[in-house]
């Protein structure tokens, strides 16, 4: 007969044999993986992964709201391991399933869980913004610069808080003309209202604008394009966009976020910012000729300080800076 010991010790390789044999799972939120933004750079990471073990992951597209609970907990039923739940919106979602699977391993991005078995990844974006804040006050003409964030929360007012900062260290006369697309989820893909936000900020006086609003940003891209004015994109490097007008892309890499959480896993919260390279600016072929030496090497220099902590680039968060 076996001891009590003895089966404890069986039934915990038993559960790391079915783990390190689990499929693992990613939801994606709304505005679907193929978003050119946010969604699309986590599928990046996944796909990463999958190339380089050569293993099979499960997926889920979220289409509205309701679906965000019942997606994760078919993907625990089937003991998927780790399941990876894209954005904020899905965390009381993740956390009431996390505690009904202990045994199961769950991520979460851009937000923070605090479970024994939640992974939480959260990003410093206010420092990778305070760079192509500094671009944008530097490539403007006008000493106009214009923000678009898509739904009015706290962590997109981070954006643009230290997109503002940058501005106005690089020009502290800048002045920022801010507008958010909507209070719902549906302010993620919106394109139509995007350009029409970036229109009224053009005729303003802006002729840089920032876009932190997921697929929303394509019809800011786009009415930048049209007007002969700048765009910054977001998440992903989205220079490739609409080539010529796009000033650079505050790059979040959510690629590296879930390709992390996969490769190894640990519970906890991991916060990236530039010093842990998780947030920067793109620059490449479709950006060359818009960013300057002298404008690259100021951005740089405001990196290397902020790394430092010669710089401090206040938290929205955190502090009453933006509000």
């Amino acid at each position: 007969m076996k001891t009590s010991l003895q089966l404890s010790f069986l039934a915990a390789t038993l559960c790391a044999a079915l783990s390190a044999w689990a499929e693992p799972a990613i939801v994606y939120d709304l505005g679907g993986k193929f978003d050119k933004s946010f969604n699309q750079s986590a599928f990046d990471g996944i796909e990463r992964w999958k190339k380089e073990t050569g293993k099979s992951y499960l997926e889920f597209e979220v289409a509205n709201e309701t679906q965000r609970e019942q997606a994760i907990r078919r993907m625990a039923e089937r003991g998927a391991s780790p399941i990876i739940a894209m954005s904020f919106s899905q965390a009381s979602a993740l956390e009431k399933v996390a505690k009904e699977f202990p045994k199961l391993q769950f991520a979460i991005i851009d937000m923070v869980i605090e479970l024994p078995n939640v992974q939480s990844v959260v990003f410093k974006e206010h420092e990778g913004s305070f760079l192509v804040g500094m671009l944008a006050a530097q490539a403007s003409k006008t000493g106009k610069v214009g923000f678009v964030g898509g739904m009015d929360i706290p962590l997109i007012r981070k954006f643009q808080c230290g997109y503002e900062q940058g501005a106005k260290f690089a020009n502290p006369k800048a002045e920022t003309f801010a507008n958010m697309t909507g209070t719902t989820g549906a302010a993620w893909n919106d394109p139509g209202r995007g350009s029409e936000l970036t229109k009224a900020q053009f005729a303003k006086g802006a002729d840089v604008v920032f876009a932190a609003a997921g697929g929303t940003g394509i019809g800011v891209y786009q009415a930048a394009k049209d007007a002969g004015k700048l765009a910054i994109g977001v998440d992903s490097n989205q220079n490739y966009l609409q080539p010529g007008t796009m000033l650079t892309s505050m790059v979040k890499r959510v690629d590296v976020a879930v390709y992390n959480v996969l490769k190894a896993y640990k519970p906890g919260i991991s916060n990236l910012g530039l010093k842990e390279e998780g947030v920067g600016y793109a620059m490449d072929e479709h950006n060359a000729k818009l960013v300057t030496a002298d404008m690259k090497k100021k951005v740089d220099a405001a990196k290397a300080d902020i790394i430092s902590g010669k710089i401090k680039v206040v938290d929205y968060m955190v502090a009453n800076a933006c509000k």
